[in-house]
């Protein structure tokens, strides 16, 4: 995909997480969280410039970097993030002043790797922070999943008296 479809899609991608993080949001318990993070890895591995063939090792541990700061800021991301039930049994989430934060540290954190694969003559192109993006977004939703499950009512099943 050219620079400025990945572009584009980083943007809208960024810009709907923020707007669902400022404002609460409903969990549906849906079985597909993980749709938006497989097609931003999709994007993310298909993208031609993710390693850098001048400098193979050095990019791929910088991608490698870039990964694991999306797990860790994904974690946090999902650990700041407020869950509670509403009186129907519906879950709701919203982020905090700390799910800012996380985003800030995130941010400057990858800008810090770009920053030292400048530095050391590595070119990498929008795929790393595809990934990086779909790995933060995949363990957010996964271990928000988890809370929300924690939160919401069994399920009867007929038949069953309790």
């Amino acid at each position: 995909m050219p620079g400025f479809a990945n572009a584009l899609l980083i943007f809208a991608a960024v810009a709907l997480v923020v707007v669902r993080q400022t404002q609460p949001q409903r969990m549906e318990g849906s079985k597909r969280w993980w749709l938006v993070p497989a097609v931003l890895a999709y994007f993310g591995v298909k993208d031609a410039g993710l390693i850098d063939t001048h400098h193979e090792i050095g990019s791929i541990a910088l991608l490698a970097g870039e990964i694991l700061v999306g797990l860790l800021i994904g974690a946090a991301w999902a650990r700041t993030s407020r869950v509670w039930t509403e009186q129907d049994g519906s879950v709701w989430t919203r982020g905090t002043k700390a799910t800012a934060a996380v985003w800030a540290v995130g941010i400057a954190a990858r800008l810090g790797l770009m920053g030292i694969g400048l530095l050391i003559g590595i070119h990498q192109g929008a795929g790393a922070l595809l990934l990086a993006f779909a790995a933060s977004l995949l363990v957010r939703a996964g271990l928000l999943e988890l809370r929300a499950q924690t939160l919401r009512p069994a399920k009867a099943f007929p038949g069953v008296v309790r």
